[in-house]
């Protein structure tokens, strides 16, 4: 085997892990803090595709700047798909069910939404300025955007970790997720804290979306490929755990890039027997799921 051309698969496998990480930590999130899991979380990272390719495209904005401006517009629409349809059903006897039909009816809404605004044909965005060539590291040429998503996902792991475990905003949310009555009852404002925490989810969906379109083409029904491999990864790391999610990404992501190098027309087959075999050894996943929340 040729050293180099396992570290440039390695390096593709990370790229691909990153970008799952940021959208399986917006699911862990949901399902850690608002016990939601949003089936529609796919079609946020499209709607931040198809903003960033408006605003650098079209608008003709910097790429870090329309990277932002994708995030936070990906937040928007998750927020209002809380306030005015989730938060209608929380705390029903049949909430499971309602989620699972909701949250699915959305995927089919917003992508014909997408549809109907950009149009069905394929769309591309350039890399970023200064991130179009390469870098020489160890004699070894390795694509510097590549290298930039690696680095930007390590980032976000370290940031949300921090804000998790060390701010009273994190201690607020985790506090939300055990008791939401009792957090009601000392006075914080409870649905509040849930919106935020379903915009901030689906805005690192919507950034995840923003940073693989230089990658891949920008299409409608993109959300529905990667919400499978996302699904997975939260599978494999433990529902609602943050370093199970950021595990799972890379060995989805390892697993994805060496399948497709040494056995193409079986590639997508080897998520999936990955997944069963952590579920037969352990069906838990590999960190321990969240803990039970009473409300």
């Amino acid at each position: 085997m040729d050293p180099l051309f396992l570290v440039f698969q390695g390096i593709s496998g990370l790229t691909m892990a990153m970008i799952l990480f940021l959208i399986a930590s917006g699911l862990t999130l949901l399902f850690g803090v608002v016990n939601v899991f949003n089936f529609a979380h796919g079609s946020f990272y499209m709607i931040g595709a198809y903003l960033a390719y408006t605003f650098t495209a079209v608008a003709g904005l910097n790429f870090w700047v329309a990277l932002v401006l994708a995030g936070l517009g990906a937040g928007f629409f998750g927020m209002v798909m809380e306030i005015f349809f989730l938060r209608r059903i929380y705390g029903r006897a049949e909430e499971a069910g309602f989620q699972i039909l909701l949250t699915y009816s959305f995927i089919l809404i917003i992508d014909d939404l997408v549809k109907m605004i950009w149009g069905t044909e394929y769309k591309s965005i350039s890399r970023p300025p200064g991130f179009t060539g390469h870098v020489e590291i160890f004699g070894m040429i390795l694509p510097s955007y590549n290298l930039a998503i690696i680095g930007l996902g390590l980032l976000v792991a370290v940031v949300a970790w921090l804000v998790l475990s060390r701010t009273r905003a994190g201690k607020i949310a985790r506090a939300t997720a055990i008791d939401r009555e009792m957090l009601s009852t000392l006075g914080t404002n409870v649905p509040l804290t849930l919106s935020l925490t379903f915009g901030i989810a689906t805005a690192l969906g919507g950034i995840a979306g923003a940073l693989a379109a230089p990658l891949r083409s920008v299409t409608p029904g993109a959300g529905i490929e990667v919400i499978i491999d996302s699904l997975i990864v939260v599978v494999l790391g433990g529902m609602g755990n943050f370093w199970g999610a950021l595990l799972g990404s890379l060995i989805i992501g390892e697993v994805n890039a060496f399948a497709v190098a040494y056995v193409p027309n079986w590639a997508s087959l080897f998520s999936f027997l990955v997944m069963i075999v952590v579920l037969i050894f352990k069906p838990e996943g590999l960190f321990s799921p969240a803990r039970i929340r009473k409300a």
